[in-house]
C-alpha cells in the first residue's frame, strides 16, 4: 500500500490505551495523587525553612558564616543521595514502600533537627532530611503518573509541583511569624 492510500487513523489515544472512563475512579485517584503529593509539600517545606533558622543556628551553636552556610546547605548532600538511590530502591521494593521510607526520614529528621546537640548534629539531622528530599522529588511524581488515567496525567502531576511551591510558601509564612 503507498503513502497516498493508508487511511488515516485518528489523533489521540484509544479508549484501549487510556483505560475505561474515569467514573467514581477518579475521585480516588486524585486522593491518591494529593496523598502522594505531600512529598512535593514536604520538600518545599523542608528545603526553605531553614532560612528563618540562620541566625538562631549562628547564636545556639556560636558558629561563623561558613559553618552556618554548610549545615544550610547540608540538606542538598542529603537530596543527591537520596534522588539517586530512590528508583532503584523503588525498583526493588516498591514505590509506597519507599514513600513509606522517605516519610520515616522527614519525621526523623523533623525530631532530630528541633533537639540538636551541636551544629554538626543539626547537619547530620539536614542530610537525612536532604535523602528524604531526593526521595519525594524523584518517587512522588512517579508513582502520581502511574497511577492516573493518561487523559488526566499531567493536570493530577502538577500537583506535586504545585505542593512544593506551597510548602515553600508555607514555610515562609512560618518564618515571618516567628521572627515577627
Amino acid at each position: 500500500m503507498s503513502v497516498t492510500q493508508q487511511s488515516v487513523e485518528p489523533s489521540g489515544p484509544s479508549e484501549a490505551e487510556t483505560g475505561p472512563a474515569p467514573s467514581g475512579r477518579l475521585g480516588f485517584v486524585v486522593f491518591i495523587t494529593a496523598a502522594a503529593a505531600l512529598g512535593g509539600f514536604l520538600f518545599g517545606y523542608d528545603s526553605s525553612v531553614i532560612n528563618g533558622a540562620v541566625s538562631g543556628i549562628q547564636e545556639k551553636f556560636g558558629v561563623g558564616d561558613g559553618v552556618t552556610g554548610l549545615i544550610v546547605s547540608s540538606a542538598l548532600l542529603g537530596s543527591a543521595v537520596g534522588a539517586a538511590l530512590a528508583g532503584r530502591f523503588a525498583d526493588r521494593y516498591g514505590r509506597i514502600t519507599v514513600m513509606k521510607a522517605g516519610a520515616l526520614l522527614f519525621a526523623v529528621s523533623a525530631i532530630g533537627s528541633m533537639l540538636p546537640f551541636s551544629a554538626w548534629d543539626l547537619a547530620f539531622w539536614r542530610v537525612l532530611g536532604g535523602a528524604a528530599i531526593g526521595i519525594a522529588s524523584v518517587i512522588a511524581p512517579t508513582y502520581i503518573a502511574e497511577v492516573a488515567p493518561t487523559k488526566y496525567r499531567g493536570r493530577l502531576a502538577s500537583f506535586q509541583q504545585a505542593a512544593i511551591v506551597l510548602g515553600i510558601a508555607i514555610s515562609q509564612l512560618v518564618n515571618w511569624l516567628l521572627a515577627d
